[in-house]
């Protein structure tokens, strides 16, 4: 039988956080958002999404060519919150207990003593985290989903808030390994940055030229705030309708024809925690199906495999066709009577 060793830190923030209101989530929220696009420009939509994804306590996948940003979306957001952070960069030759820890024998006391790896931090970031082998990958599956790492018969808690900000090359590109899909599936949203739009990138090559703007980025909310604003969210009401509705997509992707394998149960969850946390940034206590809608192929499309026969007609590429399909599904599935879906 396992033994459990809590980490300490931070409990202590249980009295702001029943009082900390809406109005002040959305707040707080919006001084992050501007603070991450003093680094990250032209690109709001990845921003707030990657900052719902911190607020919904959930991880957060970024794929996209290398380049484009994703590194830098991770640390600036981490930057922006005064919270504990550690970076793995994974390689081939990663080991898991690169990640989790080890135990170390120590001369003087002649036991065994676990050294904690960087996993034990509020956020972390995994850079290029299809670059590990598969066996070294699943070294964070019991972090992502327990918040807790087992080693020789011990259980350590992860301190909260966690999260993990990861980055991955498109799986095409060389000296990748596709994540599988138990994987894919704790990842609350999977988003891409994309370029950036001309005005942009020039704009970056007049501001970067001798320094960056992310040595000059300072955090925005404690570790205190933080976690009352995470607390908050947990209290933002999801009518039953509501609910149903997020059921109704995720059956609709089960049943889907051009797809072999739908959302899961655990997508369905993370999709009302996901809404929940975009409804308080936008200064509402209740969720409405346009929350739903906002993250459906955020949240979904990433845990969605195609029929062969969809991946033939559409060139074999994948990631464009699921995303259409979450699209049509949303589309097709009514919305709840009383509630308004967005133009």
């Amino acid at each position: 039988m396992s033994s459990e060793v809590a980490v300490t830190g931070g409990s202590g923030t249980a009295a702001r956080a029943a009082t900390m209101g809406i109005d002040e989530v959305g707040s707080l929220a919006a001084a992050i958002v501007a603070n991450v696009e003093t680094v990250i420009a032209g690109k709001r939509d990845a921003v707030t999404a990657a900052l719902t994804v911190l607020l919904a306590e959930g991880h957060l996948l970024i794929e996209d060519v290398p380049g484009v940003g994703k590194t830098m979306l991770a640390k600036a957001l981490a930057r922006s919150v005064d919270a504990s952070v550690s970076r793995i960069q994974f390689t081939p030759d990663l080991l898991p207990s690169d990640v989790t820890g080890v135990s170390v024998f120590d001369q003087a006391s002649r036991r065994f003593e676990f050294k904690r790896g960087p996993v034990f931090a509020n956020l972390v970031i995994g850079d290029e985290i299809n670059r590990a082998s598969p066996k070294t990958q699943s070294a964070l599956l019991e972090c992502m989903e327990e918040r807790q790492v087992t080693a020789d018969g011990t259980t350590y808690r992860l301190d909260p808030p966690f999260t993990v900000v990861a980055t991955q090359n498109p799986v095409e590109m060389e000296g990748t390994y596709p994540l599988p899909e138990a994987q894919r599936d704790r990842f609350m949203a999977r988003i891409s940055m994309g370029y950036p739009a001309p005005a942009d990138e020039l704009a970056m090559l007049t501001t970067r030229e001798t320094s960056s703007p992310f040595d000059a980025l300072d955090a925005v909310v404690s570790l205190g705030e933080l976690r009352a604003m995470i607390a908050a969210v947990h209290q933002v009401f999801t009518s039953q309708p509501v609910q149903e509705y997020a059921v109704e997509l995720a059956r609709a992707t089960r049943e889907d024809r051009q797809l072999r394998l739908g959302a899961s149960p655990r997508a369905t969850l993370q999709l009302v925690r996901a809404a929940k946390a975009h409804a308080a940034m936008h200064g509402r206590d209740f969720v409405l199906p346009d929350d739903i809608d906002a993250l459906a192929v955020s949240v979904l499309a990433h845990r969605l495999v195609p029929t062969s026969r969809a991946l033939g007609a559409h060139d074999r590429d994948a990631g464009p066709l699921i995303d259409a399909i979450v699209r049509r599904i949303v589309g097709e599935t009514p919305v709840p009577v009383g509630s308004a879906r967005r133009n």
